[in-house]
């Protein structure tokens, strides 16, 4: 399969995996190229992928958009330590459905590394390609995923 087949696989599974994870309407928007390197404003998660595509995913928003996601998923708000653990558990299940997803439909097999929680200003350098897809969740705010793939 060549790499650009790779990459619409990993972008198609990905919009799947969000819309079967989140409980929430959203509005998934155009993926777009991205340049080095990604500025992450206040908190995210980050999950490698590793076995036939290597690569990252990054789930970037807001304290306040992960505490109202967990809050719909959940029935509470979350804050605080719980907060930053949902975070790294949401981008597992994302992660983990996008395996899932991509081997069903395209036969790829790829595994995840475990979630690292990014709390705070970081600039992530280190990655050939990345595409930045937005989505926009009603009532909620905007989340945004960076999938990057090394060659």
């Amino acid at each position: 399969m060549s790499a650009s087949k790779h990459i619409q696989a990993i972008l198609n599974g990905t919009i799947q995996s969000l819309k079967s994870v989140i409980p929430l309407t959203m509005d998934i928007k155009s993926p777009s190229l991205m340049v080095q390197p990604f500025e992450q404003k206040e908190m995210g998660v980050l999950i490698g992928i590793i076995g036939d595509i290597r690569g990252r995913i990054i789930i970037d928003s807001t304290a306040d958009c992960f505490s109202a996601i967990g809050a719909t998923m959940f029935g509470m708000p979350l804050e605080g330590e719980m907060l930053e653990s949902f975070t790294g558990e949401l981008g597992n299940m994302v992660a983990g459905n996008l395996c899932t997803s991509v081997a069903a439909a395209n036969g790829v097999e790829i595994d995840i590394t475990p979630p690292t929680v990014i709390v705070g200003t970081t600039k992530l350098f280190g990655f050939q390609h990345a595409f930045k897809l937005p989505v926009e969740l009603t009532g909620v705010g905007e989340l945004t995923i960076i999938l990057t793939i090394d060659e």
